[in-house]
C-alpha cells in the first residue's frame, strides 16, 4: 500500500478545487453607503509680478480700512420726502429808526418810524407748465413828537401768471396775467387830515390779459408782453367817485352843488400792457431786484404810457438782519394833482398829472420760514 502517494493527492484537489470554491469571491460587489464629503474647488494663488511700467496718470493705491477718521452720527439721518415742483417764500421783515434829542442846541424833534412787510410767493414749475403767484403786504407809520401819527408806506400787491411752452427747450410762453394793486388805510395830503384822497380800494386796480413771456431757467427774469389787456380802476369811495378821482366819471351837479347823479365806481381800459422783473447779485451779500410795469390806452389816449418801476437794493449782514434801500416811481394820467374846487362845488383848476417819487432806506429785522 503507497499511501504517501494518495495523501499527496488528495491535497492538491483540496488546494485547487475545494479551497477556492468555499472561500471564493462573488464578482458582484456588495452595495456601499455613498460618500457625502464634496469635493470644492481649490484655489492655489501665486504671487503677483511687479508691475515695472506704470502707465501716465495711474496712482496704484493699497486700500487700507480705517476707522480713524469715521465721526459719530450727531444729527439724525433726514426722511426721504416726495419731490415737489412747488417752490415757496414766505418772508416777514420789520425796519425801525428812532431819532431822540436831550438839550440839543442844533434843534429837532424825537420821532420813530417802523415799515412792516411780507412777501409770500407760491410758484410751480413742471416741464411745459408755469405758475407764478407772489403778494406783497407792506404798512409804514411814523411817529413825530408833537403831531399825530402820520402813514408812510401802504401797498396791497397781488400778481399771477400762468404759462404754457410747447416744447422743454424754450424759454417762451403762452401766459395769461392777473394783477390787482390797492392799499389799506386812508391816505391824506398832510397836514390836513379832514379829506382823505385815497382809501382802500380808492383806487384799486385790476389788470387781466393774455401774451407771451420770456422766463430764464433760473426764473431771477421775467418779460411779459400782452397786447391785449383789460385795467379795470375802481374807486369805491363815493365822494371821491363824484370828483372823479383816478379817471372815473365824476358826477353831476345842479347850479347849487347838489349832486344830481352819482359818479361812478369803476373805469374801463382795453391796451397794452408790458411788465418786467429781475433780481440779480450786484456783489456778495448784495441783491438787486427790479420791476417794471408799462401800460397804454387803446381807446383813449394810445401812446400816453403810465409807469411804476421800483429798484430795491438789499444788503444781507446775516441770516436775521438786513438793510434796504429802494425807490418807486409812478406816473398815471389818470391821477391828477393840484386840483382846485369852489365852494359851490364847480372846479376852478382840474389839475395835471405829475411824477410821483419815493424812497426808502432802513435796517431791520427779517425771517423766512
Amino acid at each position: 500500500m503507497k499511501f504517501p502517494k494518495l495523501t499527496s493527492f488528495l491535497f492538491i484537489l483540496f488546494v485547487w478545487v475545494i479551497a477556492p470554491a468555499s472561500y471564493g469571491q462573488d464578482t458582484i460587489p456588495p452595495a456601499q453607503d455613498i460618500d457625502t464629503t464634496f469635493v470644492d474647488t481649490i484655489v492655489i494663488r501665486s504671487v503677483q509680478e511687479k508691475i515695472i511700467i506704470i502707465p501716465r496718470g495711474v496712482n496704484l493705491v493699497n486700500p487700507v480700512l480705517s476707522f480713524n477718521k469715521t465721526k459719530p452720527l450727531l444729527k439724525r439721518f433726514k426722511s426721504f420726502k416726495m419731490p415737489s415742483f412747488w417752490v415757496t417764500e414766505n418772508t416777514l421783515g420789520l425796519n425801525l429808526s428812532e431819532v431822540a434829542f436831550v438839550n440839543w442846541n442844533a434843534g429837532g424833534e424825537n420821532s420813530v418810524s417802523a415799515l412792516g412787510s411780507a412777501k409770500f410767493v407760491r410758484n410751480y414749475k413742471f416741464r411745459y407748465v408755469q405758475w407764478d403767484n407772489d403778494l406783497v403786504l407792506r404798512f409804514g407809520l411814523n411817529a413825530q413828537e408833537g403831531r399825530e401819527l402820520r402813514k408812510t408806506e401802504d401797498a396791497i400787491r397781488f400778481s399771477s401768471t400762468f404759462g404754457y411752452r410747447r416744447d422743454t427747450l424754450s424759454n417762451w410762453y403762452y401766459s395769461a396775467k392777473v394783477k390787482f394793486n390797492t392799499q389799506f388805510a386812508n391816505g391824506f395830503k398832510y397836514p390836513d387830515r379832514s379829506k382823505p384822497i385815497s382809501r382802500f380800494m380808492a383806487p384799486g386796480y385790476l389788470f387781466v390779459g393774455a401774451g407771451t413771456s420770456y422766463i430764464s431757467k433760473t426764473n431771477n427774469f421775467n418779460l411779459y408782453i400782452s397786447p391785449l389787456t383789460q385795467k379795470a380802476t375802481f374807486v369805491l369811495d363815493q365822494a371821491l367817485a363824484n370828483e372823479g378821482a383816478f379817471g372815473v366819471e365824476k358826477a353831476i351837479l345842479d347850479a347849487s352843488g347838489a349832486v344830481i347823479k352819482e359818479g361812478k365806481n369803476r373805469f374801463i381800459e382795453l391796451g397794452f400792457l408790458v411788465t418786467n422783473s429781475w433780481t440779480t447779485t450786484v456783489s456778495k451779500n448784495v441783491e438787486m431786484e427790479h420791476k417794471i410795469s408799462l401800460y397804454t390806452d387803446y381807446l383813449r389816449s394810445f401812446g400816453n404810457v403810465d409807469l411804476d418801476w421800483e429798484l430795491n437794493f438789499k444788503f444781507i449782514v446775516n441770516e436775521y438782519i438786513n438793510a434796504n434801500f429802494g425807490t418807486q416811481i409812478i406816473y398815471d394820467d389818470d391821477i391828477l394833482f393840484d386840483r382846485t374846487l369852489a365852494d359851490d362845488g364847480s372846479v376852478l383848476n382840474p389839475g395835471r398829472p405829475k411824477l410821483q417819487f419815493r424812497q426808502l432806506l432802513g435796517i431791520g429785522l427779517s425771517y423766512n420760514f
